[in-house]
C-alpha cells in the first residue's frame, strides 16, 4: 500500500513541557531544527592569508549546513527548506555572489579552489532536491501541491533560475533540464512570470544603451534638455566604461545559459520582439564599445585585455541567443511537424529574417557563425512550396550585407555541443573558474583567406592596436596560423594558448619585406613573347644565329650577291600570273545568261568608272623579281604611254593670292546685295602715329565710332550714353 504524500500526512508530536502527543501535519513550523546558515561571500580579490582564512572558515561553515540539510528526511528536509528563512539567505547570496567563468580574479590556490567547488556541488545538490516532488514510492508530494509550495513560499523564481543556469548549466544541462522542465509544468505560474519578466530584460540593454549615450532607433520619446549632450563610451569614464561592459557580459551570459537550458522560453521572448531589440542593440551599441576599448588609454593595461575578453564573450552570447529563438520558434517546430500547418512558422523565419536585413553588422556576424543559406536550403526540402523571390531577397541581403562591410565571407565553425550529462557525482561546474570556455569567438572582423598589400596591412594593425608590444613580423606569422582572423589572434594572445609552433617565436619579431627582382615580368606582353630569342621564357637560345655587324670570314661582295632570299620569293610571286582573263575558244556561249541581266543596270550609280568594274588591272610582276630583259622593255612601254598623255594641269594647292581675289570679289558682292556700304578705303587707317592724320581721317574715325553700335556690340555705346547723361555712370 503506497503511503500517503507528504501534504497529507499527519505525524504524532510530544510536547516537552507536559509529555503529551498531539498530532501535527507533516509539514510544520514547528518541526524544523534551530540551526541558523550564515551568508556566503566570494572569494578574496588578493591572495592574502588572513582574507583566506577567513573565506576558508566561511564555506567550511556552509559546507557542514548543506551537509546536514541534504542528510535530512524528506519531511524534514521540505519542514526546513519551506520555514527556515537563514536557508533561503544562504542560497540566494552564493547565486548572487558566486564566481562566473567570466569573471575576472587571481587563482586561488588549490586548497581553497577545491573548498569553493565543493560548496558549488552541495548547493547544486540542494537546488536539485528542492525541485523534486517525488524521491521515491514512499517519500512523495501531490503535483499541484508541489507547485503551490515553490510559489508561494519563493523557493524558486525567474532571477533565481536565470541564476542557477549560468552557474550550474556547464556539465550539467541534461539535469538542469529536467530540473527546471519540471518546476515549469508543476506551476505554469512560472510562464506568466517569464513573459513580465521580458521587458525588464529589455530594459536592461535599453539602459546600457544610455549610459553609453546611444539613442535608440525606434524611440519615440524626445530627448529631454538636460540629456542633449551625452556622453560617448570613447570620453565616459573608465569606471562607468567597466560597469557597462560587465554589466552586458553578465546579462547576455545569463539569458543565454537558461535559453540553451530552458528553449520553451524561446517563444515567450519572441512575444517582445526580443530578437529585433537585441538585434538593434547588438548594431548600434557593441560596435561603439569594441571602438572605445581599443581606442582609449588604459593606464592599467589588464583592464582593457579584460573588457575586450568580456565584450568579445557577450557577442558571441547575443548571437547564440538569436539562433536559439529563431531555431526553437521557426525551424524546429517545422522540421519536427509538430503542427499539421507549417506554413505560419515558415512565414514568421521569412519575417525575422527580413526585419534583420538592416543591421548589417548584426548579419554578416550571424550568418558567419550561423548560416543563414543553410536554413533556407533545409526549410526549401521540407516545403517546397517556399516563396523563391521571398528567399532570393534575403539571400542577396546577407551578400550585400557582406559586400558592405568589405569583410570577406568565410564560414566559421559553429559552437560545439553541450557536453553529455553527467551523473550527481560529476555535478560540479568546472573546476577553473579563471577562465573563459574554450569555445570560437564570434569573428566580427575576418579576413580574407589570402589577403595583401594595404588589406593585410589593416590586420596587422588591428591586433597591434589593442598589443602594440608586438612585431609585425610576429603578428603576421599568428595571423597566417589562425587563417588572417584578428579577433582568434587576440583571443590565443590573451589566453597564452598559442600553438606550439608560435610560442617558440620572437614576439618582437619585424617584418621581413620581399622584393621581387623583376615585378614586371610576369605581367610584360609584345611581339617577342615566347619567341626564339625571349631569355624569359627560354633558358636555352641558339647563340649561333645571333651577331652584331656583319659575320666573320664574310666579305661585303658575298653579301650584296647573296640573292637566295630573292630566288625564294620567285615561286611565290609566279603563282599570281597564272590567272587568266580569256574565255577558251570551245567554251560554250549562254545567251540566256545575257538576257537575264540585261533589264538590270548593275553598277550603273557607281562612282566608279566603267573600266574598273569591266575590267580587271593587269598582273605587274614586283621590279625586284623581274629579269634584267623585261624590266628594260617594261620601261620602254612606260616612257611611250608618258609621251602619248596628254598634260593636265594639277590643281591640287591652288595660288593664295588668286583664292584671295574670290574671297574679295565674294565679300564685295555680299555688301552691294545687302545695301551696305563697305568702307575699304585706306582713310580711317591714317598715316603712322606722331605725323599728324588728315581731315578725311579725322572724319571718318569719328563716323566709325559712332556707328560702330549700328551692326555689332548690340548698341552699347547708345546705352553707355544714355545711362551717363541720367547719372548712372560718374562721367
Amino acid at each position: 500500500m503506497p503511503s500517503l504524500p507528504l501534504d497529507e500526512l499527519q505525524v504524532s508530536l510530544k510536547d516537552p513541557g507536559t509529555e503529551k502527543s498531539h498530532t501535527l501535519p507533516a509539514l510544520h513550523p514547528r518541526r524544523i531544527t534551530a540551526r541558523h546558515f550564515i551568508v556566503y561571500t566570494p572569494p578574496p580579490e588578493s591572495c592574502a592569508p588572513a582574507l583566506l582564512e577567513e573565506f576558508l572558515e566561511r564555506v567550511d561553515f556552509i559546507l557542514k549546513d548543506l551537509k546536514w540539510l541534504l542528510a535530512l528526511p524528506y519531511d524534514l528536509f521540505w519542514c526546513q527548506v519551506v520555514y527556515d528563512e537563514s536557508l533561503q539567505k544562504c542560497l540566494d547570496s552564493f547565486l548572487s555572489c558566486a564566481p562566473r567563468r567570466y569573471d575576472r580574479h587571481l587563482p586561488l590556490p588549490p586548497a581553497v579552489q577545491n573548498v569553493q567547488d565543493d560548496l558549488h556541488r552541495h548547493v547544486f545538490l540542494t537546488f536539485l532536491r528542492m525541485s523534486t516532488h517525488k524521491e521515491s514510492k514512499d517519500h512523495h508530494m501531490t503535483p499541484s501541491v508541489f507547485g503551490e509550495i515553490l510559489y508561494n513560499n519563493f523557493l524558486f523564481d525567474i532571477p533565481k533560475l536565470l541564476d542557477i543556469c549560468v552557474l550550474f548549466g556547464k556539465g550539467n544541462s541534461a539535469l538542469l533540464q529536467k530540473m527546471i522542465g519540471n518546476i515549469f509544468q508543476q506551476q505554469p505560474s512560472y510562464y506568466q512570470d517569464l513573459d513580465d519578466s521580458v521587458p525588464t530584460l529589455l530594459q536592461v540593454f535599453s539602459s546600457i544603451m544610455n549610459v553609453c549615450g546611444i539613442q535608440q532607433k525606434d524611440s519615440k520619446e524626445p530627448l529631454k534638455l538636460e540629456e542633449q549632450k551625452l556622453t560617448t563610451p570613447l570620453d565616459m569614464p573608465e569606471q562607468e566604461l567597466q560597469d557597462a561592459v560587465i554589466y552586458l557580459c553578465d546579462t547576455s551570459s545569463t539569458v543565454w545559459a537558461f535559453l540553451e537550458i530552458f528553449p520553451v522560453a524561446s517563444e515567450t521572448l519572441q512575444k517582445h520582439n526580443f530578437l529585433n531589440s537585441l538585434s538593434s542593440f547588438y548594431e548600434l551599441c557593441c560596435t561603439e564599445l569594441e571602438s572605445a576599448i581599443i581606442k582609449r588609454k588604459f593606464q592599467d593595461k589588464s583592464i582593457q585585455l579584460d573588457l575586450w575578453r568580456r565584450l568579445s564573450h557577450s557577442r558571441k552570447k547575443l548571437l547564440e541567443i538569436s539562433h536559439i529563438i529563431i531555431s526553437n520558434t521557426c525551424v524546429q517546430p517545422i522540421l519536427e511537424h509538430r503542427a499539421e500547418n507549417i506554413q505560419p512558422y515558415v512565414e514568421e523565419f521569412l519575417q525575422i529574417l527580413t526585419h534583420l536585413l538592416p543591421e548589417r553588422r548584426f548579419l554578416c556576424d550571424y550568418d558567419e557563425l550561423f548560416p543563414v543559406a543553410d536554413d533556407i536550403h533545409l526549410l526549401q526540402q521540407v516545403c517546397p512550396s517556399l516563396d523563391e523571390t521571398r528567399t532570393r531577397y534575403l539571400l542577396n541581403g546577407v551578400q550585400s550585407a557582406w559586400t558592405e562591410s568589405r569583410r570577406p565571407r568565410a564560414r566559421a565553425v559553429p559552437p560545439p555541443q553541450t557536453t553529455p550529462e553527467r551523473n550527481i557525482e560529476g555535478a560540479c561546474a568546472s573546476s577553473d573558474q579563471n577562465s573563459y570556455p574554450e569555445e570560437p569567438e564570434c569573428a566580427g572582423a575576418t579576413a580574407a583567406p589570402f589577403p595583401s598589400g594595404v588589406e593585410l596591412d589593416s590586420l596587422v594593425s588591428q591586433v597591434k592596436d589593442l598589443l602594440p608590444d608586438l612585431g609585425d613580423g610576429f603578428v603576421l606569422r599568428c595571423l597566417e596560423e589562425y587563417g588572417h582572423n584578428p579577433e582568434s589572434v587576440i583571443n590565443h594572445l590573451l589566453e597564452e594558448n598559442l600553438s606550439p609552433c608560435l610560442q617558440k617565436l620572437d614576439r618582437s619579431m619585424p617584418r621581413q619585406e620581399h622584393v621581387n627582382p623583376c615585378p614586371l615580368v610576369s605581367s610584360r606582353s609584345n611581339v617577342y613573347a615566347d619567341d626564339e630569342f625571349d631569355v624569359f621564357s627560354r633558358d636555352v637560345v641558339d647563340k649561333s644565329r645571333i651577331w652584331k655587324g656583319r659575320r666573320k670570314q664574310e666579305s661585303s661582295a658575298q653579301i650584296l650577291s647573296d640573292k637566295s632570299v630573292i630566288h625564294a620569293q620567285k615561286e611565290r610571286y609566279s603563282s599570281y600570273s597564272m590567272v587568266s582573263e580569256e574565255l577558251p575558244e570551245d567554251a560554250d556561249y549562254d545567251d540566256e545568261y545575257d538576257d537575264t541581266y540585261d533589264g538590270n543596270q548593275i553598277g550603273a550609280n557607281d562612282a566608279d568608272s566603267d573600266d574598273e568594274l569591266i575590267s580587271r588591272r593587269p598582273f605587274t610582276v614586283p621590279r625586284v623579281l623581274m629579269s634584267r630583259e623585261r624590266e628594260e622593255g617594261e620601261d620602254e612601254v612606260e616612257e611611250e604611254e608618258t609621251e602619248e598623255e596628254t598634260v593636265r594641269p594639277d590643281h591640287f594647292v591652288q595660288d593664295p593670292a588668286v583664292l584671295r581675289e574670290r574671297a574679295e570679289a565674294r565679300r564685295a558682292s555680299y555688301y552691294a546685295r545687302k545695301g551696305i556700304r563697305h568702307d575699304n578705303s585706306t582713310a580711317v587707317t591714317g598715316t603712322a602715329r606722331g605725323q599728324g592724320q588728315s581731315r578725311e581721317t579725322v572724319q571718318e574715325r569719328r563716323k566709325k565710332e559712332a556707328n560702330k553700335g549700328a551692326r555689332a556690340n548690340h548698341n552699347r555705346r547708345f546705352m553707355a550714353d544714355r545711362k551717363r547723361n541720367k547719372g548712372m555712370i560718374p562721367s
